[in-house]
């Protein structure tokens, strides 16, 4: 055997044995099931170091403020832990002036942690720029130095740490051109809306400009120009040292988040020679509004099986802007529960304000007494009166058991056979609302009948009574017992819709008749007869 023919005969035994390591069973054997593993957590942090004010006259000392922030790159895990392998720690910036012709006097800064929401705003450093410097651009090196997170282990609990530097370039311009400056930025536009961008910028330079264009480009896709990347506008006279202010149209994307997203500017001009020029890398940001929300609960429920009803509650406006003309919107789609109205108007509402609405619904009588969620909407206008629904909100209302509508009492229950009597029922409209045109039937069964079974009233209140008057006859040879006669009524709801009641049942007896024929007169008759005949007989 040669030392080919070992090899691969050492690996192959190597193989069999670590069979049962690999998940391999015999025949015959069963394998535990294998509980999953939480999903390990990857990512890193990812900084970039911005110049909002790069431009530097000769002779002077000024404040080079650097922004650096994070926009960090989540590979796998459980989004919510996204933070814990995003956030860079112990974040430390220095600025390299080795190869350019001017000084930076501040030493290198600790600025702590940098979070993907939290930014830093301002890292100052000193710079000198000597007189004798030459216009023009320079690049300078920004180092970051930082430790962060960049494997979490969920299941052992333990996590890989790491320390990095990296290097950012920036641009320092020195001149005495038109240079602009975006001293205030603001938007009315929400999350998931469409707004405008308001911006007043100024000409911070020594020299006139005209036929300005300010490029501007999102640095993310959540806030931006809509399907553009940038989005320009224009200014024909920009004197030294004047304010303009300008706009731009811009769109936060329904997963954009309520923080502060970076945009960068070009601006391109024409000097007061005419000459064409460039001031690159004007920074400034905007933090859109929340989403709109809104909060619904009820506050009374007047719902019962077979009848209509109503939810009564309040609509909140949580802001955080103003709603125009909000109504709710019934869109649960229970089918024993009908709207009676899909929506009613709750009216304008500011942030925080809330109104009362009153729903009003028919629960079938197929429907069961449980309590019951159900599905609404809240349907409002925005400030440039375009209309959105807000569906994440629902109303908890409880439905009562089935009840007769109409309450039937018959004072006198008692009727001898043979005998036609009339009878006084008392009806009580037993809804929660007015009822008209109420059309009462009496309906018997032999041995009890009834030759005027028909009652009428024009309206009943709810709780309100009245008495009918009907005949009832029981037949002479009735027995002695109870009897059931019934009622059901016809009659018109508020909305005007007829309407048949449930036959309400009401015990009758019947007992036997009184005995009136003069059975003592006929006995005495009887008697004086038999009498006589004995006188005859006797005489005889």
């Amino acid at each position: 055997m040669n030392a080919r023919s070992v090899l691969v005969a050492a690996v192959a035994v190597a193989f069999v044995v670590s069979l049962p390591a690999l998940g391999f069973v015999q025949a015959g054997e069963q394998s535990e099931p294998t509980q999953p593993s939480p999903a390990i957590i990857d990512g890193e942090p990812d900084l970039e170091a911005f110049a909002p004010d790069r431009h530097f006259v000769p002779g002077t000392a000024s404040e080079l403020s650097l922004q650096v922030a994070n926009d960090g790159e989540f590979s796998s895990g459980d989004p919510d832990a996204r933070e814990l392998v995003t956030t860079a720690r112990n974040v430390r910036v220095a600025v390299d002036d080795d190869s350019v012709p001017f000084e930076v006097r501040t030493g290198t800064q600790a600025i702590g942690s940098v979070s993907e929401n939290e930014p830093r705003e301002q890292v100052p450093f000193e710079v000198h720029v000597p007189e004798d410097v030459d216009h023009g651009e320079y690049e300078v090196d920004v180092e970051l130095e930082y430790s962060y997170t960049d494997r979490y282990f969920p299941r052992a609990q333990s996590a890989r740490e790491r320390t990095t530097t990296t290097t950012e370039t920036i641009t320092i311009e020195v001149d005495d051109a038109p240079r602009f400056e975006v001293v205030d930025a603001h938007s009315d536009v929400q999350v998931g809306e469409e707004g405008t961008a308001t911006l007043a910028v100024e000409n911070v330079g020594d020299e006139d400009a005209r036929d300005v264009r300010l490029t501007s480009e999102a640095t993310s896709s959540r806030l931006a120009f809509g399907e553009r990347e940038t989005d320009t506008t224009h200014v024909d006279e920009w004197k030294a040292g004047e304010r303009q202010t300008v706009t731009y149209d811009v769109v936060a994307t329904p997963d954009a988040s309520a923080r502060s997203y970076a945009f960068e500017t070009t601006a391109r001009y024409d000097d007061s020679e005419g000459v064409p020029g460039a001031d690159e890398g004007i920074t400034w940001g905007l933090t859109p509004a929340g989403e709109q929300r809104f909060s619904v609960e009820s506050t009374e429920t007047s719902l019962r099986v077979g009848e209509d009803g109503a939810i009564y509650g309040t609509v909140r406006n949580d802001g955080p802007t103003k709603a125009e003309n909000v109504v709710l919107r019934y869109t649960d789609e229970t089918p024993n529960v009908v709207p009676i109205e899909t929506a009613v108007a709750v009216g304008t509402l500011e942030p925080g304000e809330s109104g009362e609405f009153r729903l009003p619904l028919e629960v079938t009588g197929e429907a069961d007494a449980v309590d019951r969620t159900l599905d609404v909407g809240v349907q409002y206008r925005t400030a440039d009166l375009e209309q959105r629904l807000y569906e994440d909100v629902e109303l908890l209302a409880a439905v009562e058991p089935k009840r007769d509508q109409f309450d039937v009492d018959v004072t006198d229950r008692e009727i001898a056979a043979g005998e036609t009597k009339s009878v006084d029922v008392e009806v009580t409209n037993n809804l929660d609302q007015t009822v008209t045109d109420v059309e009462a039937r009496l309906f018997a069964d032999d041995p009890l009948d009834s030759d005027d079974d028909e009652g009428f009233v024009e309206e009943l209140e709810p709780g309100e009574s009245v008495t009918m008057t009907f005949e009832l006859e029981a037949a002479s040879g009735a027995t002695a017992k109870t009897y059931p006669i019934s009622f059901d009524f016809r009659y018109d709801d508020e909305r005007g819709t007829s309407q048949l009641s449930e036959t309400t049942r009401v015990a009758i007896d019947v007992d036997a008749p009184e005995d009136d024929f003069p059975w003592l007169l006929v006995g005495l008759v009887v008697a004086s007869g038999l009498g006589g005949g004995a006188y005859v007989y006797r005489h005889r």
